[in-house]
């Protein structure tokens, strides 16, 4: 397999992004091919003199950068040899199996439905969180962030893919999905809620058990958590600050050390998407890109994106 990295992605590209790749090389023994997909006078410095088995990796070079704050659409198109529009390309034509970036997220996500396009039958593309939960397993809540506006039919296929998610990457047999609410009760909630709740209730392809409220988030009481794209960003971030919170506060706790560190983690998948495509973080250092090249071969070796279309095909 052959795993396509955006190396100018991020604020701190090249240089996390070549270690990150290091870490990744130096300790796994597969037969996975890297990519390495930005400027090769950049890159090319920061390898040299490495014991990194160079057979194992091949530098495209792509000299331009799309950066964090440019519009997405503009960029892509006024930056034709920028590294997310060469991945994409690449990517299109198979010449890697997956693309990862902690660059320009809405290059991304532009990126990836015009080049790449939903598969067949998914109406919206999302991207979701793993979960950490007291018990030290992990559940998964989406959307958090591209689709800030929904309808009832959206969350159902929001809960359809995180439950093929779960199942495949996260090893939870049957997933138990909920709907984010405000209340236990049927009926509670805005009107999303309060439509969504039916539709998922009386889908067959989900082991829907209800709503759920905010303070069982991180407990193991869902193993997939589906929401709006607002509320789910809202939520996400609010994870986030809790790490920031315990350093800044020299809180020694393993569970908010370890587990709210989005580095774990590395980036999300957008699923939907028709070819297996992953976002990082912004200020994403080594060891998330080495993570987030990890989820990707896990991706390509479950074959996920095979059981989405058979999924959503039948």
């Amino acid at each position: 397999m052959k795993i396509g990295i955006d190396m100018m992605g991020g604020d701190f590209a090249p240089a996390e992004a070549v270690k990150g790749v290091k870490q990744f090389l130096d300790n796994t023994s597969s037969d996975t091919e890297l990519v390495l997909i930005g400027d090769k006078t950049c890159i090319h410095p920061l390898l040299d003199g490495t014991t990194t088995d160079s057979s194992r990796f091949t530098i495209f070079h792509a000299p331009e950068v799309i950066g964090m704050h440019e519009h997405p659409t503009k960029a892509l198109k006024n930056k034709p040899h920028s590294s997310i529009n060469a991945g994409f390309k690449i990517l299109a034509e198979e010449g890697i199996d997956t693309f990862i970036s902690a660059g320009n997220t809405g290059a991304m996500m532009v990126g990836a439905l015009y080049s790449i396009k939903t598969i067949d039958g998914i109406q919206r593309p999302t991207i979701s969180t793993t979960l950490p939960r007291q018990n030290g397993t992990t559940g998964l809540l989406l959307d958090v962030g591209i689709n800030s506006d929904c309808k009832p039919e959206n969350l159902l296929q929001f809960a359809i893919l995180g439950s093929l998610y779960s199942k495949n990457i996260l090893h939870i047999d049957n997933p138990r999905v909920a709907l984010l609410n405000i209340g236990e009760e049927e009926g509670k909630g805005n009107l999303l809620a309060q439509a969504a709740y039916p539709v998922l209730r009386d889908n067959s392809k989900i082991n829907f058990i209800g709503n759920i409220e905010g303070r069982d988030i991180f407990t193991e009481k869902a193993d997939v958590i589906v929401c709006d794209g607002f509320t789910g960003n809202v939520v996400l971030k609010l994870a986030e600050s809790f790490y920031d919170i315990a350093l800044s506060r020299n809180i020694q706790d393993d569970f908010l050390l370890k587990n709210f560190n989005f580095e774990t983690y590395g980036g999300t998948p957008v699923l939907g998407i028709a070819k297996p495509v992953i976002i990082g973080h912004g200020i994403s250092k080594a060891s998330a890109f080495k993570n987030m090249i990890t989820l990707a071969q896990l991706m390509l070796e479950s074959q996920l994106l095979d059981k989405i279309r058979e999924n959503f095909n039948s």
